[in-house]
């Protein structure tokens, strides 16, 4: 193995019809739809239908979709009892979890892998994630979980069901934005963690927890966290440079910044960038898409880079009023379906994923009794 097929870069391990990524040109496709029109005039529930069925649905193929997947909408008494009993300290994250895997105890479809069984449990995987988040969330605060609407959109009853208020028609459509936006991105690590648990025809719920522990990592799915975290660090415009010198003089990574596919600006990150814009202020003090603007043009500047889909996500969060631990799980809720949509195909046409990996230890070495070997 080359040094530049370490982690398996540009390594092809998978025929997939979901999603294709062109870093060259700065493209990104869900089953050939660019990802342009998708999100400025599409929705999360239609792109996660398109990765399901392979076709946009029509208005009422989508009412139907969209009505099935909020009835799924639900906080199971087994889970909410096991959320309940996790240290008040617990990681969203590691909450989140915890609750994927118990909920794959109690479907009966579980061992199924099936198609309609797959199609199935995923509509439940997606449906109930959300409300996982927002009850662990309000449990540790020490508040009682919100009962879903199934009435609502997905995007907007998950603001709801962790503030406890409606939100305004522009922060649930752009929490939707976000959501399409993070939906499925090729075999990245948590996408691909998923598919090699499928691979061994491990059911649905189990790849998902395996999704769910890659993206926790800061390197993947927490991420925009980090990248939050810096920007509070840097706190204002006049610090950036001094910041800059400081991190990139100790040979520090700058979260947020840069992409193994992408050798242009990622395609997501331009609708983050206008979201950012317009919701700044939305709740607190205005100022952190300018401090955002400021970084990503200082490192632009001094390093050729260009964000990733993260690095704006983080101000569109903060400026929903999303607490910081949370945004990773907002991550997952909106991976969830292109995670269920991965081990769909995998099941389909299954084949074991088993690499090889180069060693690299000692030769052959003769074995010495333990008494013979010195002390």
């Amino acid at each position: 193995m080359t040094d530049s097929q370490k982690g398996l870069a540009g390594v092809t391990a998978a025929d997939t019809a979901l999603s294709r990524i062109d870093g060259e040109e700065g493209r990104l496709f869900y089953c050939g739809y660019d990802i342009h029109p998708l999100a400025e005039q599409g929705s999360f529930g239609e792109s996660l239908y398109l990765l399901w069925y392979g076709e946009l649905p029509s208005r009422m193929a989508l009412t139907v979709f969209e009505g099935l997947l909020a009835g799924e909408r639900r906080l199971p008494a087994e889970v909410e009892s096991v959320l309940r009993a996790l240290p008040p300290e617990t990681a969203p994250m590691a909450a989140l979890l915890t609750a994927v895997s118990v909920l794959g105890q109690i479907d009966a479809d579980g061992p199924n892998n099936g198609f309609q069984a797959d199609i199935e449990k995923a509509g439940r995987i997606v449906s109930m994630i959300p409300v996982c988040v927002a009850a662990h969330h309000r449990l540790r605060l020490g508040l009682d979980p919100i009962e879903p609407d199934p009435d609502l959109s997905l995007a907007e009853d998950l603001l709801r069901m962790l503030t406890g208020e409606r939100p305004d028609d522009v922060a649930s459509k752009a929490l939707d934005k976000t959501l399409l936006l993070y939906l499925d991105h090729g075999l990245n690590a948590s996408t691909f963690a998923c598919r090699v648990v499928a691979s061994t025809l491990a059911d649905l719920y189990a790849a998902i927890c395996a999704g769910v522990a890659a993206l926790s990592g800061p390197l993947h799915g927490g991420a925009n966290e980090q990248a939050m975290r810096m920007l509070d660090a840097i706190g204002s415009v006049d610090r950036v440079d001094a910041y800059l010198d400081r991190e990139l003089g100790a040979n520090r990574k700058i979260m947020g910044f840069g992409h193994r596919v992408y050798r242009v600006e990622d395609p997501r990150a331009s609708h983050l960038r206008r979201m950012a814009e317009e919701l700044d202020g939305l709740h607190g003090e205005p100022g952190t898409y300018e401090l955002a603007r400021a970084v990503e043009q200082a490192m632009f500047a001094r390093k050729g880079l260009y964000c990733n889909v993260d690095y704006y996500c983080a101000s569109v969060y903060r400026s929903l009023g999303v607490p910081l631990d949370l945004f990773t799980p907002l991550f997952a809720v909106g991976r969830a379906g292109g995670w269920a949509a991965h081990v769909m195909e995998q099941h389909r046409d299954n084949r074991l994923i088993r690499p090889r990996a180069r060693y690299t230890g000692a030769d052959e070495r003769p074995y010495v009794r333990i008494d013979q070997r010195n002390d």
